[in-house]
């Protein structure tokens, strides 16, 4: 009967969630998930001088709102609690001691002036880190050094000969030898458990059978295991996941940009839309081509065989290909909902038409960055480059983007309703009243009303946004403007 599956996601709340902590709890959930399995959430604060306030509920939320939801935590309770591991610090010295007991492990009492001198390797030779000075010091000496008060740290005896292997799901098998290994501390001097040797005793207690996480822990993986044996604890699968660089193909950085969830998420990207991005930042669905999935989609096609071991690179330009087709899919008072606070922002107590606006920038926008451009039109238009209002193409001279803003703005006034749909009638109505291409009257009123030549919307959509007073008063500019170069 195979083992039910057991994974955990274990951060350290030490600030914002990365981009690669966040794939990393979404892969580990998949694992999980795709085979009915349990998903724990696991709290590493053992290292006391790094972490953040707060940060414990950032993950909280980060999860939540991501949809990736515990079986087990801090938070939900669970049969192998505590889930925070300074709550479980009477869980590892034992094991430790039982190590000590078995010859497998020893107390170091060398200095820190001691271990940063063996660092500079001042003796010329070639060392894999600590010399194992403490190694062979007899049992009832240490005692009597320990019941004295000198401070120290357990190590584990590591094999000084021979090789260890292991096998990863991605990367395969992964030989080292053993005299590159460290003997490598389990408890520090202030009586914390090593992140190494945390991992495996809380791994073990809670029945985890796959580890995932990033490959820049593979070199730590013989340590695991060497461990795991000299517990005699069952070894769990390995699923060690490609690198994230950025597109200058170094490790993704805040260099690169937003890297944090919570900043891509003020920067306007959807939840939905992050999630299906990162899911294919070292994985890929197999034979099925698609690349647009809901999370519940993601649990029902994957398979951690189809993890790749190549990095992988993200780009902004594809994250904002996934954004505009999310925002494109938002009902719109959610994509109102969405835009508002921006827009808001951005007119501060001026009117404008939010349903309007909405509509006509949500095929064009993927997030929050694009909006200052896009809204540019908004803002007064002082002074006007006269020369818009002429255009050979077009057959525009100035003299003729006046009579048509005049005949425009003659036709606004005398508007018995102001809305969109007479509006409209109202602009397409002059062509074939004047003798005039729609282009042409389309064009100086865009023009007038926003300065430039490119705008999102055209001229009724425009009129809509910034409403029937602020529109007249812009044509009047326009048209005081060009009567003073006639």
């Amino acid at each position: 009967m195979t083992k039910k599956r057991r994974t955990r996601f274990a951060p350290s709340p030490t600030g914002y969630m990365h981009i690669g902590n966040l794939r990393s709890a979404l892969y580990t959930w998949l694992i999980s998930k795709s085979q009915g399995g349990d998903f724990i959430l696991r709290i590493e604060d053992t290292d006391q001088e790094r972490l953040v306030e707060g940060a414990v509920q950032v993950i909280y939320d980060t999860l939540e709102m991501c949809g990736l939801d515990h079986d087990e935590g801090p938070d939900v309770g669970g049969p192998c609690g505590p889930y925070i591991q300074s709550q479980r610090l009477d869980h590892y010295r034992p094991y430790a001691e039982k190590l000590i007991k078995d010859g497998k492990a020893y107390p170091c009492f060398c200095s820190k002036e001691r271990l940063e001198s063996l660092a500079e390797g001042s003796d010329g030779q070639k060392s894999y880190g600590y010399d194992r000075h403490c190694r062979n010091i007899d049992p009832a000496e240490a005692q009597k050094r320990i019941e004295a008060g000198e401070p120290y740290v357990i190590r584990q005896k590591m094999p000084l000969e021979g090789e260890t292997t292991f096998h990863d799901l991605v990367y395969g098998d992964i030989t080292v030898k053993n005299e590159e290994l460290e003997d490598q501390i389990l408890i520090k001097a202030d009586g914390y458990p090593t992140y190494n040797f945390a991992n495996v005793i809380d791994d073990h207690e809670m029945g985890i059978t796959h580890v995932v996480r990033g490959s820049e822990y593979l070199s730590s993986a013989p340590k695991y295991n060497l461990l795991y044996e000299a517990l005699g604890f069952e070894i769990p699968e390995y699923v060690h996941l490609p690198l994230i660089l950025g597109t200058d193909g170094k490790k993704l950085s805040k260099r690169h940009g937003a890297t944090s969830f919570q900043d891509l998420v003020k920067e306007g990207y959807l939840v939905d839309a992050i999630v299906n991005y990162i899911a294919f930042l070292g994985w890929s669905p197999g034979s099925d081509t698609r690349e647009l999935f809901t999370l519940e989609e993601l649990r029902q096609v994957f398979n951690e065989q189809n993890i790749s071991h190549s990095p992988a690179v993200f780009d902004y330009q594809k994250l904002d290909w996934y954004n505009a087709h999310y925002l494109q899919e938002l009902e719109p008072e959610v994509f109102q909902a969405w835009l508002e606070p921006k827009t808001d922002a951005f007119f501060g107590d001026q009117y404008y038409n939010l349903p309007v606006l909405a509509e006509v920038l949500q095929t064009r926008v993927n997030n929050y960055q694009d909006l200052p451009e896009m809204l540019a039109f908004f803002k007064e238009v002082n002074p006007y480059d006269l020369a818009l209002f002429s255009n050979k193409k077009q057959k525009l001279t100035p003299e003729l983007s006046a009579e048509i803003l005049q005949t425009i703005k003659s036709g606004l006034e005398a508007l018995p309703e102001f809305t969109r749909e007479q509006v409209h009638t109202l602009l397409m109505g002059l062509g074939p009243e004047h003798g005039w291409k729609t282009g042409q009257v389309m064009a100086p009123v865009r023009w007038a009303l926003s300065g430039q030549t490119v705008t999102p919307g055209g001229g009724t959509e425009l009129i809509m946004i910034l409403g029937k007073e602020e529109s007249l008063n812009r044509i009047d500019h326009a048209l005081t403007l060009l009567s003073s170069q006639a």
